[in-house]
């Protein structure tokens, strides 16, 4: 299964220098994920890569900062902000990132295009689209 997932595009620069090797979110996938496709948001608003997840690990968000803080590619304020109001968070480690030389536009993937709030899961299809679409890719990690 493939999950596109939102993430703002000062975060994806965080995950290329290395600074970011967690993403972290309120909720997590229900079902299996082996790939996922990173839409970066506005003003962005493209398919820019892709990640395998390692290790999903669930803890409070004190606990979260203080065991990913140095990889989270985040401020301390914005972590906490994020997390206001919420007892329980998931840190999603970073594996095999990809970025592509040309970011891809769902709108030709998907013609009927909405950005996920966080993540939706689709099928092969934009695995196909990428297929025939001369992108390339860099590898980070």
């Amino acid at each position: 299964m493939n999950a596109l997932l939102s993430i703002r595009p000062k975060y994806v620069e965080e995950m290329v220098k290395g600074n970011k090797r967690y993403e972290f979110r309120k909720s997590i996938f229900k079902k299996d994920v082996d790939k996922v496709w990173i839409y970066a948001t506005s003003p962005t608003k493209k398919i820019v890569g892709t990640f395998v997840i390692g290790k999903i690990l669930k803890d409070t968000p004190d606990n979260l900062w203080k065991k990913f803080n140095g990889l989270s590619g985040m401020r301390e304020q914005d972590f906490f902000d994020y997390y206001s109001g919420i007892k329980e968070g998931f840190a999603l480690e970073l594996k095999y990132l990809k970025l592509f030389e040309v970011p891809i536009d769902p709108k030709i993937v998907f013609p009927n295009f909405i950005p996920p709030q966080s993540f939706y899961y689709f099928d092969d299809t934009l695995i196909k689209a990428v297929g025939t679409i001369e992108h390339g890719e860099h590898n980070y990690f």
